[in-house]
């Protein structure tokens, strides 16, 4: 398919989603000049016939104005990205942000970009690896008009039309959030709405990640049980002798099941491949966007117990409880002499 209205479009940053940004647009139609420090990456766009640049300066230069630049960069990176571009970008260019940025540093860009007449645009972009066959959620902070002017990139980023029947009772007459992308409101709206997304998204992985260790465990009572002063008994123990296939498990839920959702997918073809899971540590990252939900809903006062609880999880699947564990068997061993255990 072919953009009726296809624009010309700068990208910055060619990772694991930017390089499919750019094929999404380039085959409905966009004109893409992209730029990389890594020229590798650059030299595999083009050897698809998309134009490269070799600086930031000749990426602007190559582009026609009024211009719009894509940034898809780590959140650390990105201020500095911008400043070298605004030195090369004139009145009423456009910079879009689609990378995970803190929305308060949006807003403030946003204004020191006015100053040169620049507008700023913060895009928040869900789809990860597989964007480029099921297309990209956006979240789209910014001045109207502008955000107008770029309707057609984000329509072709955007997943479309899907298999969803329509959602009962939405007037499906006006708006684009059925096709995927949704302009928030000004200036840091979009990424305040993807931080939260990703703040749901920690909740919602926790939760599946804890259901099916329980399942895993429901053997527990089948198994030589310890008995000392320091293991609490198990009651009933002929409650827990079941051996559940887990893999299978996440496979039914797939199918009619409530919590069947793209993370049980890919939880369920993850199991399927690798039952034990053994390649991985269960060491699990946080990128930021769940701890600013959990500062943002300490600020509003909202309660968010499963958000905050699945970030603690996060902190202490890297180790950063050790040292609590530790003060923790300390005291034990002082007051009551209880020797620690290793499981």
């Amino acid at each position: 398919m072919t953009t009726s209205n296809p624009l010309q479009i700068g990208m910055v940053g060619l990772g694991r989603m930017g390089g499919n940004l750019v094929r999404r647009l380039v085959r409905d139609g966009h004109r893409c000049v992209v730029y990389d420090v890594d020229a590798a990456a650059v030299a595999d766009l083009v050897g698809e016939g998309i134009e490269g640049a070799t600086s930031l300066a000749d990426l602007v230069h190559r582009l026609d104005a009024p211009r719009a630049v894509w940034l898809m960069l780590p959140a650390a990176l990105t201020q500095t990205v911008v400043d070298q571009l605004a030195v090369h970008l004139t009145a009423d260019d456009v910079l879009i942000d689609g990378g995970n940025s803190y929305y308060k540093d949006d807003i403030l860009r946003a204004h020191h970009l006015a100053t040169q007449g620049i507008h700023y645009v913060d895009c928040g972009t869900s789809g990860g690896v597989w964007g480029l066959e099921r297309g990209y959620s956006l979240m789209i902070g910014g001045e109207a008009p502008v955000v107008a002017r770029l309707d057609p990139v984000f329509r072709s980023i955007a997943p479309g039309a899907d298999r969803r029947s329509p959602t009962p009772s939405r007037d499906s007459s006006t708006g684009t959030a059925d096709q995927g992308y949704l302009h928030c409101g000004p200036s840091g709206a979009g990424h305040f709405v993807k931080m939260v997304h990703n703040g749901v998204e920690y909740g919602m992985m926790a939760s599946i990640a804890e259901g099916l260790s329980i399942m895993r465990h429901a053997n527990v009572g089948a198994l030589d049980q310890v008995v000392d002063a320091e293991t609490t008994p198990l009651r009933d123990p002929e409650n827990y002798a079941f051996n559940i296939d887990v893999a299978e498990v996440a496979e039914v839920w797939r199918h009619g099941s409530v919590v069947s959702s793209w993370l049980m997918d890919l939880t369920a073809e993850a199991l399927a491949r690798s039952p034990e899971l053994a390649e991985y540590s269960g060491h699990v990252s946080d990128s930021g966007e769940g701890r600013w939900t959990v500062e943002a809903a300490i600020a509003e006062s909202v309660p968010a117990p499963v958000i905050s609880a699945a970030l603690w999880q996060r902190y202490e699947s890297r180790g950063r409880g050790d040292f609590t564990g530790k003060v923790l068997s300390a005291m034990r061993a002082g007051f009551g002499g209880h020797a620690e255990k290793e499981s």
